[in-house]
């Protein structure tokens, strides 16, 4: 998630960032953090991307009616001004965190044991 809204990030502040050639692009090298210090970096970059995300959501009409530049070709159908592309931006964002709750619940690791909304 974090490669996708840092991407969309820079081309709202009017970058032309390059579109990967492949899928596999979007993703880490590795398949998972090194260490602890790495986990809490990704963590920190989703949070701060998150934020960002969030403080152009509250930008004037005028801003948000602002043409963004495609830089592919599927952008001229879906994110063609920042109002789109921040609607994108949480519709992919809650697509793949619903995964990830999927996958929690199947390996019995959601709700939390601690709580949660649970009936």
């Amino acid at each position: 998630m974090n490669y996708w809204m840092d991407y969309d990030l820079r081309r709202a502040r009017g970058e032309k960032p390059p579109y990967p050639e492949h899928n596999s692009e979007s993703f880490p090298a590795a398949a998972g953090p090194a260490n602890d210090a790495e986990w809490h970096e990704w963590q920190e970059r989703f949070v701060a991307l998150i934020n960002e995300t969030a403080a152009l959501a509250d930008s004037s009409q005028t801003e948000l009616d602002r043409q963004v530049e495609a830089t592919h070709p599927s952008h001229q159908q879906r994110a063609d001004t920042l109002e789109a592309l921040l609607w994108q931006l949480a519709a992919h964002n809650s697509y793949h965190t619903g995964q990830i709750a999927m996958i929690r619940r199947m390996l019995s690791a959601w709700p939390p044991r601690g709580g949660g909304d649970t009936w």
